[in-house]
Protein backbone atom coordinates (compact mmCIF):
# COMPACT_ATOMS: atom_id res chain seq x y z
CA UNK A 1 0.00 0.00 0.00
CA UNK A 2 1.27 3.43 -0.96
CA UNK A 3 -0.11 7.21 -1.27
CA UNK A 4 1.75 10.08 -2.70
CA UNK A 5 1.00 13.55 -1.00
CA UNK A 6 1.40 16.94 -2.10
CA UNK A 7 2.24 20.12 0.02
CA UNK A 8 3.49 23.46 -0.55
CA UNK A 9 6.55 25.20 1.15
CA UNK A 10 7.10 28.80 1.75
CA UNK A 11 10.42 29.45 2.36
CA UNK A 12 14.05 28.80 1.15
CA UNK A 13 14.80 26.58 3.80
CA UNK A 14 11.77 24.79 5.87
CA UNK A 15 10.99 22.21 8.35
CA UNK A 16 7.39 21.14 8.12
CA UNK A 17 6.01 18.86 10.89
CA UNK A 18 4.08 15.50 8.65
CA UNK A 19 3.57 13.33 11.24
CA UNK A 20 -0.40 13.83 11.58
CA UNK A 21 -1.26 13.87 8.10
CA UNK A 22 0.81 10.39 8.06
CA UNK A 23 -1.15 9.11 11.31
CA UNK A 24 -4.34 10.28 9.68
CA UNK A 25 -3.82 8.91 6.44
CA UNK A 26 -2.91 5.34 8.29
CA UNK A 27 -6.22 5.18 10.19
CA UNK A 28 -7.83 5.83 7.28
CA UNK A 29 -6.31 3.08 5.78
CA UNK A 30 -6.81 0.90 8.60
CA UNK A 31 -3.35 0.11 9.39
CA UNK A 32 -2.72 -1.21 12.61
CA UNK A 33 0.98 -2.58 12.40
CA UNK A 34 3.83 -2.92 10.08
CA UNK A 35 6.50 -0.40 8.87
CA UNK A 36 6.28 2.44 6.76
CA UNK A 37 8.87 4.30 4.42
CA UNK A 38 8.57 8.21 4.12
CA UNK A 39 10.47 9.19 1.04
CA UNK A 40 10.47 12.97 -0.66
CA UNK A 41 10.62 12.89 -4.21
CA UNK A 42 13.46 15.21 -4.45
CA UNK A 43 16.86 16.45 -4.23
CA UNK A 44 16.79 19.58 -2.74
CA UNK A 45 14.19 18.30 0.24
CA UNK A 46 14.71 15.47 2.65
CA UNK A 47 12.75 13.73 5.52
CA UNK A 48 13.80 13.49 8.94
CA UNK A 49 12.88 12.73 12.38
CA UNK A 50 13.33 15.19 15.54
CA UNK A 51 11.99 17.39 18.41
CA UNK A 52 8.62 18.68 18.03
CA UNK A 53 8.03 20.75 21.04
CA UNK A 54 10.54 23.51 20.91
CA UNK A 55 9.97 25.11 17.60
CA UNK A 56 13.27 26.65 18.79
CA UNK A 57 15.17 23.27 17.38
CA UNK A 58 13.43 23.73 13.63
CA UNK A 59 15.12 27.56 13.65
CA UNK A 60 18.84 26.41 15.46
CA UNK A 61 19.05 23.16 12.80
CA UNK A 62 18.18 25.38 9.81
CA UNK A 63 20.42 28.11 10.87
CA UNK A 64 23.44 25.95 11.93
CA UNK A 65 22.87 23.77 8.33
CA UNK A 66 22.85 27.23 6.60
CA UNK A 67 26.43 27.95 8.42
CA UNK A 68 27.95 24.83 7.22
CA UNK A 69 26.80 24.59 3.73
CA UNK A 70 26.10 28.43 3.03
CA UNK A 71 23.94 29.24 0.25
CA UNK A 72 26.75 30.74 -1.91
CA UNK A 73 30.24 29.76 -2.36
CA UNK A 74 33.06 30.52 -4.64
CA UNK A 75 33.73 27.10 -5.53
CA UNK A 76 30.08 25.50 -6.58
CA UNK A 77 29.78 24.73 -9.53
CA UNK A 78 26.34 24.11 -10.01
CA UNK A 79 24.56 26.23 -12.56
CA UNK A 80 20.98 26.29 -10.36
CA UNK A 81 22.84 28.29 -8.09
CA UNK A 82 21.49 25.09 -5.33
CA UNK A 83 24.36 23.44 -3.94
CA UNK A 84 23.70 23.94 -0.51
CA UNK A 85 20.05 22.55 -0.85
CA UNK A 86 21.75 19.27 -2.64
CA UNK A 87 24.45 19.01 0.30
CA UNK A 88 21.57 19.68 3.03
CA UNK A 89 19.36 16.73 1.63
CA UNK A 90 22.12 14.41 1.36
CA UNK A 91 23.05 14.99 4.78
CA UNK A 92 19.36 14.74 6.29
CA UNK A 93 18.48 12.10 3.67
CA UNK A 94 15.69 11.28 1.47
CA UNK A 95 13.75 8.91 3.56
CA UNK A 96 13.39 7.28 6.96
CA UNK A 97 12.16 4.19 8.11
CA UNK A 98 9.50 4.00 10.56
CA UNK A 99 7.33 1.39 12.84
CA UNK A 100 3.85 1.45 13.14
CA UNK A 101 2.19 0.22 16.18
CA UNK A 102 -0.96 0.81 17.30
CA UNK A 103 -2.52 2.16 14.19
CA UNK A 104 0.22 5.36 14.57
CA UNK A 105 3.41 6.41 13.65
CA UNK A 106 5.84 4.68 16.70
CA UNK A 107 8.12 7.78 18.09
CA UNK A 108 9.37 8.85 21.13
CA UNK A 109 7.79 11.84 22.98
CA UNK A 110 9.28 14.78 21.55
CA UNK A 111 9.58 13.14 18.51
CA UNK A 112 8.11 14.07 14.71
CA UNK A 113 8.23 13.21 11.04
CA UNK A 114 9.32 16.57 9.29
CA UNK A 115 9.45 17.16 5.32
CA UNK A 116 12.79 19.36 5.05
CA UNK A 117 12.56 22.02 2.39
CA UNK A 118 16.33 23.33 1.38
CA UNK A 119 15.29 25.17 -2.12
CA UNK A 120 12.34 27.01 -1.90
CA UNK A 121 9.11 27.94 -1.61
CA UNK A 122 7.70 25.14 -4.53
CA UNK A 123 5.55 22.36 -4.65
CA UNK A 124 6.84 19.40 -2.79
CA UNK A 125 5.70 15.55 -3.11
CA UNK A 126 6.64 12.81 -0.67
CA UNK A 127 5.70 9.35 -1.40
CA UNK A 128 4.94 6.30 1.90
CA UNK A 129 4.95 2.80 1.38
CA UNK A 130 3.21 0.79 3.76
CA UNK A 131 4.11 -2.85 4.72
CA UNK A 132 1.78 -4.58 6.85
CA UNK A 133 2.50 -7.02 9.53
Amino acid sequence: MEHLFELKTHSRDQMIEITATINGWLKKQGVSEGIIVVSSLHTTAGITVNENADPDVKIDMLRRFDEVYPWHHQKDRHMEGNTAAHLKTSTVGHSQTLIISGGKLLLGTWQGVYFCEFDGPRNRRFAVKVIQS
